[in-house]
């Protein structure tokens, strides 16, 4: 006795779909030609058919039965428009289906319907009640489940992060409907002009608008200025300042000096209040580090009461002179984009009395959009959107403390766009999760797991991704480490395989079959699934629920498209 047998999952099917829609229209077809001879022999006073379709059909082919006449075919005709409507409404379903992506079928193994809870417009909005916040939107949109389309918000109290590759619809599909919806004051950091242009139209309507384009990215004219020393009221602000130049002003993979580096720092944050104390402009720091010798900033800071770091200074000025230049030289690396003139017509009082200073304070009050735009790179003006970032942040986080239950009266939406490249902020990490209940909502963007890395080192991106309540990725990542991570969290599922069999006996076969069942477990979503991942899907994990495949919207599906269209014609060089 011999076997042959076969093994494929229950997903797959002994007959093709065509090949049923096939035999379904047959038998359509048969049984429209018997109810219309049926009909139509009673209006033509002929021999009706026989009793059954099958028995009606066999006799017209054999010719025992004739067709009555007009009657018959005009009810015919009828049947096969119908028929006619329904095959091409089952041909559009199927064309949907086909174009569904792959990975679609995986929705129906992860969070789904009651499973997705707090995500839920219910869910967000009763978080939204209880926190006090009336607003337009209950949280911040994520998208739609794959499974049931439910729309999925970030509560206003998530924080998020983000991991999107290079063209993933991450700025239409995610960053422009995040600001768009903020409910209050709203921070955008980026590299790029297309999501400034998109937005400041519909913002204009919620408050003042301000962009700030050191480098030109969106081609702004300065018609106001900030300055980055109002921050600098003490010398924790000052050496947080000093940070945020050393973070943005080093190369990803520079290697740094143990001593060289935190000296050149330390003598920054000194600098830095120095100035700061004699209400000079931000410039004046790099005068000072062009001339080694020059002991006035450390008489400043005497005068105004700050001995110890008046101490420091002096000792650094009266170092030998090979380390004295080296620490000056590592400071003025933190401090080159205050080279550039076009930078400093920003942060410098302008010659025109009617330019505005920018004030953090009134704008975390005021609810207006801050826009902070700048390229990478060497002389990157990174330093100062971070610095300006920060200064507005904890300018809400003052805010909030006098406020009802210590959080913002409408929440501040951050949008922290290309933040490894142009918001390099170290401390992100350790603020997380504290800001979350401060009202201040932060979405921080990264194309891929390493660039994280990069600025925060792997604990820190670990603990940034671990304190964020909504992490999505948005596709086009090859790091096999990240998306294997990713696949375990997403979890397994149980396969079922049908083994077939049929037997022979004395070398012919039998004809009898045997079917058997067993199953395996196997990952929801494998790492190719997850390098594959097509633009409109996003893997969403968010706390306390599982994960769950998003349909991602873009702006021109949403409230704002009309806005947005306006607003890009109006801003964008290219739509002109």
């Amino acid at each position: 006795m011999t076997a042959e047998q076969q093994k494929k999952p229950r997903a797959e099917d002994d007959w093709t779909f065509e090949i049923v829609i096939a035999v379904a229209v047959v038998l359509l077809v048969g049984a429209g030609a018997w109810l219309a001879a049926k009909v139509g022999a009673g209006y033509a006073d002929a021999p009706a058919p026989p009793s059954d379709p099958l028995t009606f059909l066999v006799a017209v082919v054999k010719g025992d039965y004739d067709w009555p006449g007009s009657p018959a075919s005009a009810v015919a005709a009828g049947e096969a428009v119908v028929v006619g409507i329904l095959g091409l409404a089952v041909y559009r379903v199927r064309e949907r289906l086909r174009r569904k992506p792959k990975v679609d079928g995986a929705a129906r193994h992860l969070a789904k319907g009651e499973e997705l809870g707090k995500l839920t417009m219910k869910g967000a909005a009763a978080t939204a009640e209880r926190l006090g916040v009336r607003s337009g939107t209950p949280g911040v949109f994520i998208g739609r489940s794959v499974k049931g389309r439910q729309p999925l918000y970030g509560s206003y109290e998530d924080m998020h992060v983000d991991i999107w590759g290079p063209r993933t619809g991450k700025t239409t599909r995610r960053a422009i409907p995040a600001i768009l919806d903020g409910p209050g004051a709203v921070l955008v950091t980026s590299n790029k002009r297309d999501i400034v242009d998109a937005t400041r139209g519909p913002r204009t309507a919620r408050g003042p608008v301000w962009v700030f384009d050191p480098q030109q990215v969106a081609q702004e004219e300065p018609s106001w200025w900030w300055n980055p020393l109002s921050y600098v009221t003490d010398v924790a602000k000052a050496r947080k300042m000093a940070d945020h130049f050393a973070s943005g002003s080093r190369d990803a993979n520079a290697s740094t000096d143990a001593f060289f580096d935190p000296a050149g720092q330390d003598l920054l944050a000194n600098l830095l209040l120095a100035a700061a104390c004699a209400k000079a402009p931000v410039t004046q720091i790099y005068t000072w580090l062009s001339n080694p010798r020059d002991d006035a900033p450390e008489r400043i800071l005497r005068g105004a009461g700050h001995a110890m770091s008046a101490d420091g200074l002096s000792g650094v000025i009266n170092a030998p002179d090979k380390q004295r230049s080296g620490i000056y030289g590592v400071a003025q690396q933190m401090a080159s984009c205050l080279v550039n003139p076009e930078v400093n017509r920003w942060v410098t009082p302008p010659a025109d009395e009617y330019a505005g200073e920018f004030d953090p304070h009134a704008f975390v009050r005021g609810g207006g959009t801050l826009y902070s735009l700048s390229r990478e790179g060497r002389d990157s003006a990174g330093p100062l959107v971070t610095a300006l970032t920060v200064a507005v942040v904890e300018a809400a986080e003052e805010y909030a403390t006098t406020q009802r239950g210590g959080r913002l009266p409408l929440p501040l939406v951050g949008v922290l766009d290309e933040a490894a490249n142009v918001c390099r902020w170290r401390n992100l990490p350790d603020l997380y999760s504290h800001y979350g209940s401060r009202g201040i909502i932060l979405m921080t963007i990264l194309q891929s797991w390493a660039q994280g890395i990069e600025v925060w080192g792997e604990r820190g991106m670990e603990k940034l991704w671990s304190a964020a309540n909504v992490r999505v990725y948005g596709g086009g990542v090859s790091d096999t480490r990240f998306l294997g991570d990713l696949s375990e969290l997403a979890g397994e599922f149980e396969l079922r395989e049908y083994q077939t069999s049929r037997e022979s006996e004395f070398g012919g076969w039998s004809g009898n079959r045997a079917i058997s069942e067993s199953t395996r477990r196997e990952r929801v979503l494998q790492v190719s699934d997850l390098g594959a991942m097509p633009p409109g899907r996003a893997l969403v994990l968010a706390s306390g629920t599982k994960p769950v495949l998003v349909e991602t919207v873009p702006w021109w599906e949403g409230a704002y498209a009309a806005e947005v269209q306006a607003s890009l014609k109006k801003y964008d060089p290219g739509a002109r």
